[in-house]
């Protein structure tokens, strides 16, 4: 079931009990210094294992607060979370090793190779001791490399300068350099900003063959809706509060409802007969009725009046998102 902020007291994504969480986030608290209020206010929430999260809001709604938090770069104020059976206040260290992150803006050394980039990112976190040539590494890790590379389909570009890489092909290496280390969780922050869409495309394809895969839970924030249709669970922020949490079909079924659009040359004359009806309706671009409890044929039956257009509308993710935040806002 669907929770926003005028329903519950508590906000936590609960999962079956038999499942023990990769996340637990309890009463968080960030407040900046010289800020007059919280960043993110008094939060709780988990995610399951192998879950694809998407954490949703408006610019300042505290997204990239939190995956500051969880990722270690920035100090909670107050609250605790695990993260794969680790405290993050006394057990950051161990925390980086069980995540991998893929940042907004590329973090690569365009100046190397891609397989170069990956080596340096291999010695620093201490998977494999560090060889001057690809062909000097351990046996393993040319294996783990090949692997990676063919499932993210980049086994051609390896050896090639990163700068030379279309902005999709950086996400790619981006993120094969962050599974090196098999992570249990995947941060992507805003992952295919600047992507044209055939990238974003296959951007997800892969990613959804790494979850396959590896059972990997991704934790990511994003502007674009459309991939946040493809989550399993959900979480709405805005001001620092949780304002809704559930699956995309709960969220969409709790905030909106499917209508008929119908519309005419005369709308005057529509309009009159719609209001004669009884029949509840707003006018904007169509007249839009609510399809749930209406009887839509005995309705159009009684419409004299010639009509330009009749189709149904099945709100999006994106309907429900923005009819959220028109009402934190008040409109």
């Amino acid at each position: 079931m669907v929770q926003n902020s005028a329903l519950v007291s508590e906000n936590t994504l609960r999962h079956p009990l038999s499942v023990a969480p990769i996340i637990t986030i309890e009463h968080l608290v960030k407040r900046y210094k010289k800020a007059e209020q919280n960043a993110v206010d008094d939060i709780s929430f988990s995610i399951a294992p192998g879950t694809l999260f998407a954490l949703l809001g408006p610019n300042g709604s505290g997204k990239t607060t939190i995956i500051s938090i969880l990722t270690t770069t920035l100090a909670a104020t107050a609250g605790s979370i695990q993260i794969a059976g680790y405290d993050l206040a006394t057990q950051a260290l161990q925390i980086r090793r069980q995540i991998g992150i893929v940042f907004q803006k590329p973090s690569l050394d365009l100046n190397l190779t891609a397989e170069e980039n990956v080596r340096l990112h291999a010695t620093l976190y201490g998977l494999y001791p560090y060889r001057p040539t690809y062909r000097l590494m351990p046996r393993a890790y040319r294996s783990q490399i090949a692997s990676l590379a063919a499932m993210l389909g980049i086994e051609e570009q390896l050896f090639k300068p990163v700068k030379t890489f279309s902005g999709g092909m950086k996400r790619k290496l981006e993120i094969l350099r962050s599974l090196l280390h098999q992570p249990a969780v995947l941060f992507l922050d805003e992952p295919t900003t600047g992507l044209d869409a055939e990238s974003r495309r296959g951007l997800w394809d892969h990613l959804r063959q790494v979850r396959t895969a590896s059972n990997t839970t991704i934790f990511l924030t994003t502007h674009y809706l459309e991939e946040a249709e493809g989550a399993d669970q959900l979480l709405i922020l805005n001001h620092g509060h949780i304002v809704s949490t559930g699956t995309p079909q709960e969220i969409k079924a709790d905030l909106t409802r499917p209508m008929l659009l119908i519309d005419a040359h005369d709308r005057a004359h529509l309009r009159a007969e719609l209001s004669q009806a009884g029949a509840p309706f707003t006018e904007e671009k169509f007249f839009a009725l609510p399809i749930e409890g209406q009887q839509v044929q005995q309705l159009l039956q009684q419409i004299t009046t010639p009509l330009s257009l009749v189709q149904t509308h099945s709100p999006s993710l994106e309907d429900a998102y923005l009819h959220l935040i028109k009402q934190e806002q008040g409109e």
